[in-house]
């Protein structure tokens, strides 16, 4: 298993604060509306888009491909930081494996069970440290951070990181999700104050 102990990519660095970021003790939970109940019988992640194999993959399929750790901090736009969180789950590079992008993929649109979408480059949806995560902190998912399963990208603020995560879309042009089209940054870097557009 990949303990995500090697360097921290472009600028992560565990324990300092990006700019206008204050450390707090757990992540404050933020939902856009009620979520359904999740059943993991009936659980499917749909993977789409532009690539060669499209896949929907039920919860036993989703735990079969490759595991990773990754201890991280977590970072959300309104100006909290959690530090040394430790999230396990699948590599996002293994999803990528699984169904081939097609070459000028250039973003991912995560889909939440709640009607929850954010868009993310590809690169940073392939980023060492990106992961579709199950577990939290030794614990399978609790419900409030996105139960059973939560795109986690800490090199971005933590709305790109999807909860409740049901579908991912490969594509080759930008397309916003929620909060993009309400004015938030496309991409989301912490360490580049990315919050809103420009």
């Amino acid at each position: 298993m990949n303990q995500g102990a090697g360097p921290y990519p472009r600028g992560m660095v565990p324990g300092e604060l990006p700019g206008g970021q204050r450390w707090i003790e757990v992540p404050v939970p933020y939902d856009i509306g009620p979520v359904p109940e999740a059943d993991l019988a009936r659980f499917r992640l749909r993977l789409w888009g532009e690539v060669e194999r499209p896949a929907e993959l039920s919860w036993e399929e989703l735990l079969s491909l490759p595991q990773a750790v990754v201890r991280a901090d977590f970072h959300c736009v309104t100006g909290w930081s959690v530090p040394d969180v430790l999230w396990e789950g699948v590599p996002t590079g293994a999803v990528a494996e699984l169904v081939r992008p097609r070459p000028g993929v250039a973003w991912v649109m995560a889909h939440g069970r709640e009607g929850y979408t954010t868009n993310l480059p590809y690169a940073q949806f392939l980023d060492p440290m990106s992961l579709l995560a199950h577990r939290m902190n030794g614990v399978p998912l609790p419900p409030e951070h996105g139960y059973p399963l939560r795109l986690v990208v800490p090199s971005l603020f933590a709305w790109k990181s999807a909860k409740y995560l049901v579908g991912l879309e490969f594509l080759s042009e930008l397309r916003r999700g929620y909060w993009e089209a309400r004015g938030y940054h496309d991409v989301g870097d912490p360490w580049r104050g990315e919050r809103y557009r420009r």
